[in-house]
């Protein structure tokens, strides 16, 4: 826990749990796959394909991709990533049958890829680890200079059921001042191509909190936004990182920035509310008439996760595990090098065990970080005990800050609208000691 102020409401994004940065190289022997998921559940597992490649590095972006793709390493970059596939089907073996319940294709960019290379990918995923694309929700990302009408169209032939762009911005100068230069005209090109394709659910990204960026020209992009009826909108605050383009800029006045960033997301919020939109998540907001197809966005992190691609994790039930990680574009590439190189997939190398401890803490950060909350009954079913008792602490600080819904239903554990507001806060508050420890440790690379 921190000390007796009030968390301020941007620390981190709690997109998985335990983050990224608390892996660490596992001591030899490496598990093996086969190990590690012969007593797994395997009626509904995911399946996520990450695709490193990007045609420009974003200035906020740290996620694992790299700037353009020469000698054929989109080739090699495939060659490698069937043969992941064909360990991990083998890994899974045949005792039980193996089902997949979902699929995403994310990165980087899946859409740099060649329409025929995307159905290559497509290809791998189907072959190599069975999973039937047509019959379960695909998610695909893409950006606003790959989404070309063929590369669409490939996508929707096969299976494709949500297309996320990250626009970020429809303002010229906003979307520069991020380091992502792009015409308007070109986005919304991007989206009718889109609309085109007949694939019901369409995701736009956008951001809050760019240098600049007004009440008046946050409410522009999203109306622009809105003009389209998607589906689905996702708004991102603004985070400078470490070893990202905009990683050497620091606010003058960090509380400033923060009241900034919350005041147009209270904005962007009520807008979306008034426009015929549910929340499901600080970040996600679902139009109401529009029909889900899969889960929510907090269920790719449940376990029976199975990654292929170095920027990618997998989940089991007992250890959570990737590849080596970093943001500098050097040691991206240096990584990228060595799993297209890489002949054996069958062993696990860089990872963290998850106890029975930190599998609590997942499941009510999972649960807790959802508008719609987490039913008590179901966390005590699992795991034989009440999450009062287990995070005494942690749940008390949440009430006395507000942040908890004193109007819920009985036996429904739920955020507050502040609540929710501050879950960039709220979500650290939760990590376990060790796993802080470990984070901090990390040295970004």
């Amino acid at each position: 826990m921190s000390d007796g102020t009030t968390p301020r409401p941007y620390r981190s994004y709690v997109y998985a749990y335990p983050h990224k940065t608390a892996y660490r190289p596992l001591p030899a022997p490496a598990p093996s796959l086969a190990s590690l998921w012969r007593d797994e559940p395997k009626d509904a597992l995911s399946l996520y394909a990450h695709i490193p490649f990007c045609e420009v590095r974003c200035g906020f972006c740290n996620l694992f991709t790299r700037i353009g793709a020469p000698d054929e390493l989109t080739t090699r970059y495939l060659d490698a990533l069937d043969r992941q596939a064909a360990a991990v089907r083998e890994a899974l073996g045949d005792r039980e049958p193996v089902r997949f319940a979902t699929a995403a294709f994310g990165g980087g960019t899946p859409t740099f890829l060649t329409a025929a290379e995307l159905e290559r990918l497509c290809d791998i995923a189907e072959k190599r680890t069975g999973v039937d694309l047509r019959a379960v929700p695909l998610s695909v990302e893409t950006s606003p200079a790959t989404a070309t009408a063929d590369r669409l169209a490939l996508l929707a032939e096969r299976g494709a059921t949500r297309l996320s762009i990250g626009v970020q911005s429809f303002v010229e100068a906003e979307a520069r001042a991020a380091v992502r230069p792009q015409r308007r005209a070109d986005v919304e090109s991007a989206l009718g191509r889109i609309r085109d394709t007949g694939v019901p659910v369409l995701n736009i990204d956008l951001i809050y909190g760019i240098d600049g960026q007004t009440e008046e020209t946050w409410r522009s992009s999203l109306d622009a936004a809105l003009a389209w009826r998607p589906e689905e909108l996702y708004l991102y605050p603004l985070y400078v990182r470490p070893l990202t383009g905009l990683g050497r800029i620091s606010p003058a006045a960090d509380r400033e920035w923060d009241e900034r960033r919350l005041r147009l997301y209270r904005y962007g919020r009520d807008r979306l509310l008034d426009h015929g939109y549910e929340q499901v998540s600080m970040r996600m907001f679902r139009r109401t008439d529009a029909a889900p197809l899969g889960p929510d966005d907090h269920a790719c992190q449940t376990d029976g996760m199975i990654g292929l691609g170095c920027g990618a994790r997998s989940y089991t039930s007992a250890l959570h595990y990737s590849f080596d990680y970093a943001v500098d574009m050097r040691e991206i590439r240096s990584i990228i090098d060595a799993y297209t190189e890489t002949g054996d997939f069958s062993r696990v190398e860089v990872g963290r065990w998850v106890d029975a401890g930190e599998a609590r803490r997942r499941h009510l950060l999972q649960s807790l970080l959802q508008a719609a909350g987490m039913p008590v009954a179901g966390y005590e079913e699992r795991f034989g005990s009440s999450p009062f008792a287990d995070f005494p602490g942690e749940l008390g600080r949440f009430a006395a800050l507000g942040w908890l819904d004193e109007g819920a239903p009985e036996g429904l554990l739920r955020l507050s609208p502040e609540g929710l507001a501050h879950s960039d806060g709220l979500g650290p508050e939760l990590f376990s000691p060790s796993v802080r420890a470990a984070m901090a440790a990390y040295e970004p690379k």
